[in-house]
């Protein structure tokens, strides 16, 4: 299945153009954070369902990130196609692939080398991740020089910082590629080293664990918690809320990779957060978590 949504042709042609794979939060948020900053993405989900929820929310997501003046005002929106398959044509146009799928390392390995192949030469695989070690997936793609990890945060047209993490063989112009992207859209990145979790995730997420130990043990309510995390250490929305606009599912994802890659045993999830994955209370996206959304 493939889809086009038309838009005027600009003035002169972007200096970027993208491919997207995977149509989930991530992969909706950075394909508004692009299509708002005049980038062409072609977004591709092996589900045509998915797809096409992803379509609307991402005209739902436009319009409120430019009431939020989150965007350029005077942009003309990139041009979105979509498929459940990557266009050879698409693809070989891109200056650069993000993959944002699942927080699976096998699936990511999957993805990264199918499009690896597909690739012309020179052009990134950015891989956005908020655990999985970069040269560990490195290993899946044709070209490990061109592979780069960034972790951008959740919704990416709000964040105005990504974490870029350069792998072990991560080469000086893929780089320099993701450095020219992210100056596109208006985003500044943080370059840190290869490890498990990076730094954000690695900082994030053991705490937001302990925080729902706290609820789980009953010191504290959700509520309670957040709010003194708020008011007494300035955390601006609350370890538990960030856990719900994350994805709890996700989020127990992620624990997994950092508990299986550095034996932290404060990196397991804890069984509240396993119990909410297992009622599927994952967050904003299914409307309960920790909170419950219209």
């Amino acid at each position: 299945m493939t889809t086009t949504t038309a838009h005027p042709e600009p003035a002169s042609p972007p200096a970027h153009a993208l491919t997207v794979l995977g149509a989930g939060v991530m992969g909706v948020g950075i394909t508004v954070l692009a299509l708002g900053h005049g980038l062409p993405v072609h977004l591709v989900d092996t589900d045509p369902d998915r797809l096409d929820r992803a379509a609307a929310k991402i005209g739902d997501e436009l319009r409120l990130a430019h009431l939020m003046s989150a965007l350029p005002p005077d942009t003309e929106p990139g041009e979105l196609t979509t498929a459940t398959a990557p266009s050879p044509e698409a693809v070989g146009r891109a200056t650069a692939v993000i993959e944002a799928i699942t927080e699976n390392a096998e699936l990511k390995a999957k993805a990264l080398a199918e499009i690896s192949a597909k690739a012309r030469p020179g052009t990134p695989l950015i891989t956005n991740t908020s655990s999985i070690p970069i040269d560990e997936l490195a290993d899946a793609v044709e070209r490990p020089a061109e592979l780069v990890g960034t972790h951008f945060m959740n919704p990416p047209y709000l964040i105005k910082t990504a974490e870029v993490i350069r792998g072990a063989r991560t080469g000086d112009a893929a780089m320099a590629a993701v450095t020219a992207l992210l100056a596109a859209v208006r985003r500044e990145g943080v370059v840190v080293k290869d490890a498990p979790g990076f730094v954000t995730s690695r900082v994030l997420h053991p705490m937001i664990n302990d925080a729902a130990r706290v609820v789980e043990e009953g010191t504290a309510t959700a509520e309670a918690v957040d709010a003194l995390m708020q008011g007494c250490l300035g955390h601006p929305t609350g370890p538990l809320r960030t856990a719900d606009l994350i994805g709890i599912d996700n989020l127990v994802d992620s624990l997994n990779v950092l508990y299986e890659r550095t034996g932290d045993d404060g990196c397991r999830p804890c069984d509240l957060l396993l119990r909410l994955v297992a009622e599927g209370r994952h967050g904003r996206k299914t409307g309960q978590g920790f909170y419950t959304y219209p």
